[in-house]
């Protein structure tokens, strides 16, 4: 039997601009940067304070002829921006130069290109496998999908012999030596095989292809046993090894790309025995609305108002300056919330911020600055994952100071900064001929008044990308 009821149900949903002055915080300064950047091309009602004004005081009559002349058969019932060339007529043009670089697919190609051996088809296959090389001088893909490809999107029917002879005989023969290659283990083998030749180039030769997996896992006992070996001759191979490029494209790869500079988006400095906090300037872009567009608003508004095609140019207008008020307003709002969240953090850190030392790093997180400043934990972490601070000790990400919280053996709370410090400092000291345990590691610490598991050292050691006891063993 159906039956209808009532009930009442809360729902908490964030408007489309809400969403957007999220996404605000959540930039960097650059990222932030390119953002007002695009604001200003596509907005043409906001504009940079510091421009020379294009409209002042205009009189009627003025504004008459100005329209008349520049809008004239414009068509705005679209919306689309084509009132923009009004602002770019009254304007001087600025032309920047485009500087290009060649990329490292480019790079290969032209090799390529310069072998005669190569037939037209074989070209066009070679350069398609070019296509598949990342940017580490690597083919990860599997051989029976170039194959598949090749023939969906060039039309052309070949087999997995050809095409292992075109990358073993052609690809891999460019530079950087090593590129063109399936694996790591290839990728060595290519580079051994241009050194000259001496005894412990073959053996270093020899360990790759039949012996790399204990090379690896650095099981040096059984290489030198199943070598027939002495440390000595062993060690010397294992160097000629480490000397070579495991990325071989790596070099040639970034060259072609734009690089990032770390900009902090605050500073702290200590004056006088006080923190003082301060906001990257370039987080608070001096813009305004145009003069222009508000005096064209005012303009329309008291002229013609029965024209259909004026009623379309108010709301185009009305549109923009609204856009532009609003963009205003949440470069204000990110910039309260970027200093008040900040602030919180420097205060709840400020004895680490004082000294420096890292003792002094109270265990934080996310919830501690939410419920201090009254946001939510996504708008602290929003500013924490993406916002470095310039500090006297140096620039760090804002997410390094959130820390989880630990006890040592008198009960006192301390942050897993400091075990992780300590954890880099034991590694660092170990004697590489014989790494310290994971347990022992556990044991160092219990000793030193640290209640620190096995597990636990495992976790933060991980975090910190460093390799078990086995892997940091050296001869």
């Amino acid at each position: 039997m159906l039956k209808q009821q009532l009930f009442q149900k809360i729902q908490h949903k964030l408007s489309p601009k809400q969403i957007q002055l999220m996404k605000l915080v959540q930039l960097s300064t650059l990222d932030f940067e390119q953002q007002v950047k695009k604001e200003l091309e596509e907005n043409p009602a906001l504009e940079k304070i510091d421009e020379e004004e294009i409209s002042k005081d205009y009189d009627d009559n003025h504004l008459d002829t100005l329209m008349k002349n520049k809008i004239k058969n414009v068509d705005f019932n679209n919306n689309h921006d084509k009132i923009l060339h009004i602002k770019n007529n009254l304007q001087e043009e600025n032309y920047h130069p485009i500087v290009s670089g060649i990329s490292f697919q480019e790079y290969l190609k032209n090799q390529l290109h310069t072998c005669r051996f190569l037939n037209k088809t074989e070209l066009l296959i070679a350069d398609f496998i070019l296509g598949n090389i990342d940017d580490n001088g690597y083919i990860r893909r599997k051989m029976y999908s170039l194959v598949e490809d090749i023939f969906l999107i060039l039309g052309i029917s070949i087999n997995l012999e050809k095409i292992e002879t075109i990358i073993v005989n052609y690809i891999q023969q460019l530079e950087p030596i090593g590129v063109g290659a399936r694996n790591l283990q290839e990728c060595l083998l290519i580079q051994l095989s241009y050194k000259k030749t001496s005894k412990e180039i073959v053996l270093a030769k020899e360990i790759i292809k039949n012996y790399f997996k204990l090379f690896v896992k650095r099981h040096y006992h059984k290489l030198q046993n199943k070598l027939g070996i002495t440390t000595n001759i062993l060690r010397k191979v294992v160097h000629k090894i480490e000397k070579l490029n495991p990325k071989p494209g790596k070099l040639y790869s970034c060259n072609s790309k734009t690089i990032n500079y770390l900009i902090p988006d605050f500073t702290i400095l200590v004056m006088d025995g006080n923190l003082e906090l301060s906001l990257n300037k370039r987080n608070n872009p001096e813009l305004k609305i145009s003069t222009l567009y508000l005096n064209m608003l005012k303009y329309y508004k008291n002229y013609n108002k029965k024209q259909q095609n004026y009623k379309n140019i108010i709301i185009f207008l009305k549109k923009k300056i609204d856009s532009a008020k609003w963009f205003l307003d949440a470069i204000k709002q990110r910039k309260n919330t970027l200093m008040l969240t900040m602030n919180a953090i420097m205060n709840y850190q400020k004895k680490y911020f004082l000294t420096g030392d890292t003792s002094n790093i109270k265990p934080m997180i996310l919830k501690n600055i939410s419920q201090k400043i009254g946001v939510g934990i996504s708008t602290v972490s929003r500013v924490a994952n993406s916002k470095y601070v310039n500090t006297p000790y140096g620039t760090f990400l804002i997410k390094q100071f959130f820390s989880e919280k630990m006890t040592n053996i008198e009960g006192q709370e301390i942050s897993s900064i400091e075990i992780k410090r300590l954890l880099k400092e034991f590694i660092a000291n170990e004697n590489k001929n014989q790494p310290i345990t994971d347990e022992t590691l556990s044991n160092i610490f219990k000793n030193k008044g640290y209640l620190v598991a096995r597990r636990t050292v495992s976790k933060y050691r991980n975090q910190m990308n460093i390799p078990v006891a086995r892997l940091r063993k050296m001869l």
